[in-house]
């Protein structure tokens, strides 16, 4: 750190109250910065650790809407959910609260009535969808259409989860309201933009001059968005879910959830202390936010921007994101189940919270993606922690009882090796520091677990179970220098690893110690008398790590045939609308791709009644060839569209699974082109 600070804030990203946490996020961001929090508190500095459940937004109002509760429902459920399960992980903030309590509320209200005070927003009228049924303005994700990319019928109104291509409402073919099915209309409404224009020139010269030592996906990221340009950014939406736009005319509107949750760390720490202001508006304090790679745009451009135009907030000294952790080879997906639940964790592997925090700390995707699989999970678990660290504590304690009645040996004359082994702690110290300092967990961990090796090695090379009969006086010295080793792992390792530093503490009898005892070669006197000591880790057999691949193959194939992970089911329609549809069966003479296009793909297709041209987004499931010749379903009777320049007469059914693979609707038995199907 170049200058010199007083204290520290730390905050943890808001994790979103619609679900439960699972590895992902652990590994992304609470892990670090549990990590890094808990290293400052032993070098006994002034720091708080903010965090707490985001709470507004979209999403939460469908999944309340699908589950025919309230909103209010579903984050109350949650939040207790994720809170229990951090606290049970061992990760220690020190408050962890919720947008929706009166305090942030009062906060987040009184941030917005500042900046529009001073007239920092841009108010704007702009045309939005809207449900005439339900009389209601409709957020992107309550429209869903056909894609005008790949032709997915069933699209977003921000993105096509079959193509992955980012989408406006506006963009869609043929929208409908998830609200009623019925056709939205556009309808103008009034909203408040914050300009991100106005204030890139400061942001390029303080991101990009200034923080050139951020980390190099961080900084990466914002320079692409600075290049890209800086456009205004809306505040507020027409929403029921949130908190209502505090100024006059502004009825039915709310704070956009981007906006609403990251004012969430400052009334946080309101709600912590009541000298939170020294925390937010003093240089002399270090602003870290530890984050996921989906929020670097938030935490870099847009909150900075907020705090900067409010006028007495300090801007973050360091964001250190990290990328995304993968599990098995393949995306964390909450929506498809595959994904490492943090409470169901706890519940199957209990007392074994730092297994998973080291293998988490380990693999972490500091700089970029990176894959946590069972297999590796077991091993490091056999191979490090019980075979390393557990393995040479449990020798040092159990000889110490044997041969020394548990306590401490006096420590007699010392050999270079002896010198040299004891001042290795110390250059491992020191490498844990500067790395923990830099933000690179992994290598910390790594030189921590170092002081494991280099006890165990230790023991392996002077041997003293060879000894005690022929030099009792030596084995007095090794024994002694083994439990300093040991006392100094009770120290060293404590941030990634504080369950079972806390169990080694105990068995060494150790008072409360500070990080500047860490590196010390007489934490234990001569005499000091040892408790009974158990094993820190125990070997992970093949079949529990067997029962947790299977859990998941089980969820793979449970969202290939089972409607509880497919998408909701649409809005009802009246048999007669059904029966407007006209679906025939037809076989595909010839198939080409469209040019200059990844999905789209043209077929000629006999109808019984005329051949006909049909587009399709499907050139990334199929080959031409595969096609020819087979038997499709078709909707006859919708009207045709143009496409790249293409007229399309209809459409093909697929079914698409909960992993967006497509498969042709097709008869099982061959019939006649253009029999009905009803």
């Amino acid at each position: 750190m170049s200058k010199n600070f007083k204290r520290h804030l730390v905050t943890a990203a808001l994790p979103y109250a619609n679900g439960p946490v699972h590895i992902g996020h652990l590994a992304g961001v609470y892990v670090p910065a549990d990590i890094y929090v808990r290293y400052l508190r032993l070098k006994g500095e002034d720091v708080v650790f903010i965090c707490g459940s985001d709470e507004h937004g979209v999403p939460i109002t469908i999944k309340a809407r699908q589950e025919k509760v309230s909103p209010q429902d579903i984050v109350d459920k949650y939040h207790g959910i994720i809170k229990k399960s951090f606290e049970d992980f061992g990760i220690s903030f020190s408050i962890y609260s919720r947008t929706t309590s009166k305090t942030h509320y009062q906060t987040a209200s009184d941030f917005f009535k500042t900046l529009y005070n001073r007239g920092e927003f841009l108010e704007k009228t702009t045309s939005q969808y809207y449900d005439e049924e339900v009389k209601q303005f409709l957020a992107d994700r309550y429209i869903t259409g056909t894609c005008p990319h790949c032709g997915n019928d069933s699209a977003y109104g921000d993105q096509c989860e079959r193509c992955g291509t980012s989408l406006n409402a506006t963009d869609l073919i043929h929208p409908r309201s998830m609200l009623s099915g019925s056709k939205p209309v556009m309808k103008d409404t009034l909203h408040w933009f914050l300009p991100l224009d106005k204030h890139e020139k400061e942001l390029r010269k303080w991101i990009l001059e200034e923080n050139k030592d951020w980390k190099p996906n961080v900084y990466g990221q914002c320079k692409s968005w600075l290049d890209a340009g800086l456009q205004p950014r809306a505040v507020s939406r027409d929403l029921d879910w949130g908190i209502p736009v505090p100024v006059e005319g502004a009825e039915g509107k709310v704070l956009y959830v981007w906006f609403d949750a990251p004012i969430g760390y400052i009334s946080a720490t309101k709600e912590l202390t009541a000298d939170w202001e020294k925390y937010w508006k003093r240089e002399d304090t270090r602003m870290i936010h530890f984050i996921g790679k989906d929020n670097i745009v938030f935490h870099c451009i847009i909150f900075p921007v907020m705090l900067k135009t409010h006028g007495e907030y300090i801007l973050p000294d360091n964001v250190p994101a990290n990328e995304f952790l993968n599990l098995e080879g393949d995306k964390i997906s909450t929506s498809r189940n595959w994904a490492v639940w943090l409470h169901e964790y706890l519940e199957e592997f209990r007392d074994k919270q730092d297994v998973l925090r080291y293998v988490l700390c380990a693999t972490m995707p500091e700089t970029k993606d990176n894959d946590f699989t069972w297999k590796d999970f077991q091993s490091r678990n056999n191979n490090e922690l019980v075979a390393v660290f557990g393995n040479f504590v449990n020798r040092a304690l159990v000889l110490t009882q044997k041969y020394f009645e548990g306590r401490v040996p006096e420590r007699g004359t010392m050999n270079d090796f002896d010198r040299q082994s004891l001042e290795e702690i110390g250059n491992l110290k020191g490498a844990v520091e500067e790395n923990l300092e830099n933000f690179r967990f992994r290598e910390a961990l790594k030189a921590g677990m170092d002081v494991a090796r280099l006890g165990n090695k230790y023991l392996a090379d002077t041997e003293p179970w060879k000894l005690i009969k022929t030099d009792p006086d030596r084995v007095k010295t090794i024994l002694h220098i083994s439990l300093q080793i040991a006392a100094n792992l009770a120290i060293i390792l404590e941030p990634f690893l504080p369950f079972t530093t806390a169990r080694l503490a105990e068995y060494l009898n150790l008072k409360k110690l500070t990080w500047k005892d860490a590196g010390k070669t007489d934490l234990l006197k001569a005499g000091e008398a040892l408790k009974e000591p158990g094993l820190l880790f125990e070997k992970i057999e093949d079949e529990v790590i067997e029962k947790q691949l299977q859990k998941l193959q089980r969820s793979k194939e449970s969202r290939n045939g089972s409607p509880s992970v497919s998408k909701p089911q649409k809005p009802s329609v009246s048999y007669d609308d059904f029966a407007k549809m006209d679906i025939r069966t037809g076989t595909v003479l010839e198939v080409i791709k469209v040019p200059k296009t990844d999905k789209l793909m043209q077929l000629k297709i006999q109808t019984g009644m005329d051949e006909r041209t049909v587009i399709s987004g499907i050139a990334g499931f199929f080959k031409p060839e595969d096609l020819v010749g087979k038997q499709v379903c078709l909707l006859a009777n919708l009207e045709p569209r143009t496409i790249k320049g293409i007229t399309s007469h209809g459409m093909i059914l697929l079914a698409e699974d909960a992993d967006g693979k497509l498969v042709l609707v097709t008869p099982t038995e061959g019939v006649s082109n253009g029999s009905e199907v009803k």
